[in-house]
């Protein structure tokens, strides 16, 4: 019997409790706040950013919004940045991706304040990740990693296969798996055999972006089966990585998409924001 984890239900139940955890923090005269900086008019990146802000809304948290011109100088996009680092008012600073290609974005990842880095991806915060420390986790992987929390998954000992090494999500979701003690491997555009590696995996986790590329055949009997990949359809719908209808009959856990892995990653978010308020109100050692 598949077992379908249902992210939509799940950051529900954290955005509750975040919820409370707000009302709390404002009990003790401390407010928290995010502010997104978004560069150019990309139409996934302002779905993405609406999402943000109606989360916050429904959490309790304040939201600053700083939507730039795509001819904004990198000097510009730093200063603001610096800003926001030195405002402290803003608990969590977030430069939402991608940015136009004559801007740098690694640069920008680096002059966000780790204190403030909610998104995970400033190098100090990586490389705590990487070191097994207490950190800011990039929040796709933070997300998976609260899934398998939530429905009782243990990694130890697993044989994990994440598809995609991309910064946001395969990297980090390495270095989560790894401090679970599970055995990992990766694959990517350059690997040779992935049906016969992906088969054998306990655990597959695919992010490539690529609409139904995981078929039946890649998964072993039995597998927990996350999908990351959001795909747009030519009739509109949207769809995972996975081929859903197949491999649920398969699985014994798998993630739907839409509803899956999708809520988590903004729910996360909102976790890592109150998680920043907190340390710099002296609440987390």
């Amino acid at each position: 019997m598949t077992t379908i984890i249902d992210g939509k239900e799940l950051a529900k139940k954290i955005r509750g409790n975040l919820k409370i955890e707000c009302e709390e923090l404002k009990n003790k005269g401390i407010k928290s706040k995010l502010a997104v900086i978004m560069v150019g008019e990309d139409p996934a990146s302002k779905v993405y950013v609406r999402n943000k802000s109606k989360a916050c809304e429904n959490v309790g948290i304040e939201y600053e919004e700083h939507l730039l011109n795509d001819k904004i100088t990198q000097k510009d996009l730093i200063n603001l940045i610096e800003k926001l680092n030195k405002d402290k008012t803003v608990n969590g600073i977030l430069l939402q991706s991608p940015i136009p290609s004559n801007l740098d974005i690694n640069e920008a990842f680096r002059k966000i304040s780790p204190e403030k880095d909610v998104d995970g991806f400033n190098p100090v915060n990586v490389g705590k990740l990487v070191l097994n420390q207490d950190t800011f986790v990039s929040c796709t992987p933070y997300g998976i990693m609260k899934m398998f929390e939530e429905y009782n998954i243990d990694l130890a000992g697993k044989n994990v296969v994440i598809l995609g090494r991309s910064n946001i999500v395969g990297k980090p979701l390495i270095h989560c798996c790894l401090n679970r003690n599970a055995t990992v491997t990766t694959c990517h555009s350059k690997t040779q055999n992935i049906k016969e590696i992906s088969s054998r995996a306990d655990i597959l986790i695919s992010a490539i972006g690529k609409a139904h590329f995981v078929t039946e055949d890649m998964v072993k009997e039995n597998a927990v089966v996350i999908d990351v990949g959001i795909n747009r359809l030519e009739d509109g719908k949207i769809t995972g990585d996975v081929d859903y209808e197949n491999v649920k009959e398969k699985a014994s856990y798998i993630t739907p998409v839409p509803g899956g892995v999708g809520p988590m990653t903004i729910a996360m978010l909102m976790n890592n924001v109150i998680k920043a308020t907190k340390r710099q109100n002296g609440m987390i050692d």
